[in-house]
């Protein structure tokens, strides 16, 4: 089966190529690539082809400076504990993780990838046909998060 990517993450990666056309693209990725395919990782396909995480480069400005990523990561992250976005499952960056599992607060990451070149961003199965525009202010979103 042809591995096929959630809609709802095609949709940030193309918001986020919309709003940053020179950013770099070094990092980006959503198919596993031999290391995820011995382990359980949302970039492998599941068993109907769906690939359910992204991999987007930290340089959004196309070069180091400004460091954009840490301010969209953590506009996203609130939008998701605000409950105003219901599609991610996690993210992943800097050394962080958030999730619901303690209402999207950053905690250490343990895994063997740091996410320092990139944030990690997975979505629930919810998402595989839900395209819908993301509203972070960022990506020009009008959404407030109220946080």
């Amino acid at each position: 089966m042809k591995p096929r990517l959630s809609k709802a993450a095609i949709q940030l990666r193309e918001q986020i190529d919309d709003t940053y056309p020179s950013r770099l693209r070094d990092s980006d990725g959503w198919i596993g690539d031999l290391r995820h395919s011995s382990r359980e990782s949302d970039h492998n396909p599941d068993a109907q082809g769906w690939v359910r995480a992204i991999d987007i480069d930290a340089d959004l400005a196309g070069k180091p400076k400004p460091e954009l990523m840490p301010d969209l990561v953590d506009q996203i992250r609130l939008l998701c504990k605000s409950g105003a976005e219901k599609r991610i499952a996690y993210i992943i960056f800097n050394g962080k993780i958030c999730s619901p599992i303690l209402r999207w607060k950053f905690r250490n990451y343990t895994g063997i990838n740091k996410h320092n070149k990139h944030a990690h961003f997975s979505f629930k199965k919810e998402a595989d046909n839900d395209g819908a525009f993301f509203q972070i202010p960022m990506l020009g979103g009008t959404h407030d998060s109220g946080n």
